[in-house]
């Protein structure tokens, strides 16, 4: 599959997995907590690079993307992602600048479930929804206990495999994968002379 083919093969899932999401969202009640960043500044998430090729092809075309391979360079810390917004010149909250590229991982998130080694749905929320989101919480894993609800990580992981395999079978920093998805889509263009629109 070629580079554009793969860009909007997962800009594809993307589309599929926000509908799934929303309708978890309204049958549960459960959302992220407004200017909440704590996942993004955790330095414990990965990332394949593959769920980052629209963000790199995006950030190609509006001529970013050599500014934020030198961002991770700089900062050397690709455990963070490099697309947080720490002080917005609005004075609003801290936000995700490019929110509409984040990866797979960004999107599932806060939204998702697993099977427990008895087969048994297990709704994977972060400690702060948790906490502040008890009684949407709850009446998320009683449902779970009766049918299927929300966005199972681990089939949209495989819907990615089917993509590009080879691009999914390594995680990475975020940073690093980020790093990596914006070089190989300047790469491609480079080597099919193109250049950024």
């Amino acid at each position: 599959m070629k580079l554009m083919q793969k860009v909007r093969a997962v800009e594809s899932l993307f589309r599929i997995l926000d509908k799934d999401i929303q309708k978890f969202r309204n049958q549960t009640g459960i959302s992220c907590i407004e200017g909440c960043i704590q996942c993004c500044t955790s330095s414990r998430i990965e990332a394949t690079s593959l769920e980052f090729y629209p963000l790199a092809h995006y950030l190609y075309i509006t001529g970013q993307a050599e500014e934020i391979v030198s961002k991770i360079d700089q900062t050397n810390n690709a455990k963070l992602c490099p697309l947080l917004n720490h002080l917005n010149i609005d004075g609003n909250k801290p936000n995700c600048n490019n929110y509409n590229y984040r990866g797979l991982v960004c999107r599932l998130f806060a939204y998702n479930y697993d099977m427990d080694k008895y087969g048994n749905r297990r709704l994977n929320v972060c400690k702060i929804i948790k906490a502040e989101q008890k009684e949407e919480v709850e009446k998320a894993r009683k449902l779970l206990q009766t049918r299927v609800l929300g966005p199972k990580a681990s089939a949209y992981y495989s819907r990615l495999q089917f993509i590009d395999f080879n691009e999914t079978q390594k995680l990475y920093p975020i940073g690093t994968a980020i790093k990596i998805a914006i070089e190989t889509v300047i790469m491609h263009f480079h080597y099919n002379g193109k250049k950024a629109m």
